[in-house]
């Protein structure tokens, strides 16, 4: 299975956004891609409570989602929507963070709602409270198809080491790793938190990133890392996107995870331990 990770400038326009992944989307399978991954938050990202809370919509109303089922159905993929901010029913207004899997014929087939909340102060100019916005999700999801399993995760997950053991000892042969991360955390962590993800679980990691500087209509704006990454299950960087938005390609398969499981079987070398 030939996979595309799409690295993205998003805006704070879905319309507009979807507009960019459809033209990704066709020229990835015009590459051979039969699996298209999006980035986190790649309807919408914004700063702005305010702003999401006109823009994004209910699952069930997302024209966005929508027409997205639809161009997997059209070009017979499968689609990995990284995240998209979702609106709920909560009594609190929160959203969700929410990651789809579309199968070639337009079904979602897998949701994962981001666990991990982002709540951080790296420097004065670079805070973050993403639980203000959120609500965090409370379920680990491994998805079946026809070329591996899937472990899904969002961003922040990915320095939560637990969880993608727990995904690979459930089966997961390949980490989905959508992210919009900042250029400060991403300079210092980024390659290194990837790697010895792929290293620890013996699986492919893919990580379709947000990069450069968003446009926005109202409130700050956001700055992302990028670097879209492929890393093999044996820890080798096979692909690093930059930071210019495009396509990034790679030929799964699924013999290496085997063989990087055989060669360091540690998934499987757990034990029971006190303290500290």
């Amino acid at each position: 299975m030939r996979a595309a990770l799409l690295q993205i400038t998003s805006s704070d326009s879905p319309t507009e956004n979807l507009e960019t992944i459809q033209g990704m989307i066709a020229e990835a399978v015009a590459n051979g891609a039969g699996f298209v991954l999006t980035p986190e938050v790649s309807n919408c990202v914004s700063l702005s409570r305010a702003h999401q809370q006109e823009v994004l919509q209910h699952e069930e109303d997302d024209s966005s989602l929508r027409a997205l089922c639809a161009s997997a159905a059209e070009h017979g993929i499968w689609l990995s929507l990284g995240s998209f901010g979702v609106k709920t029913h909560d009594d609190d207004g929160r959203f969700v963070n929410r990651q789809f899997l579309i199968s070639p014929q337009g079904e979602i087939t897998a949701r994962y709602d981001k666990i991990h909340m982002f709540d951080v102060e790296v420097t004065p100019e670079e805070t973050f409270r993403e639980s203000d916005g959120y609500r965090p999700g409370t379920r680990a999801v491994l998805a079946e198809t026809p070329f591996g399993a899937l472990g899904l995760t969002i961003c922040y997950d990915l320095r939560f080491g637990h969880l993608h053991r727990a995904l690979a000892q459930a089966g997961a042969e390949i980490l989905i790793a959508p992210a919009a991360f900042s250029p400060v955390t991403g300079a210092a962590h980024w390659h290194a938190l990837l790697q010895a993800r792929a290293i620890e679980t013996g699986c492919y990691v893919l990580a379709a990133a947000q990069t450069g500087r968003h446009k926005t209509s109202r409130g700050a704006v956001r700055k992302t890392y990028g670097h879209s990454l492929i890393v093999a299950p044996w820890g080798e960087i096979l692909s690093d996107a930059g930071e210019a938005p495009g396509i990034s390609y790679v030929d799964l398969d699924r013999k290496k995870v085997a063989e990087a499981r055989r060669r360091v079987p540690s998934l499987t070398h757990d034990r029971e331990f006190d303290g500290p």
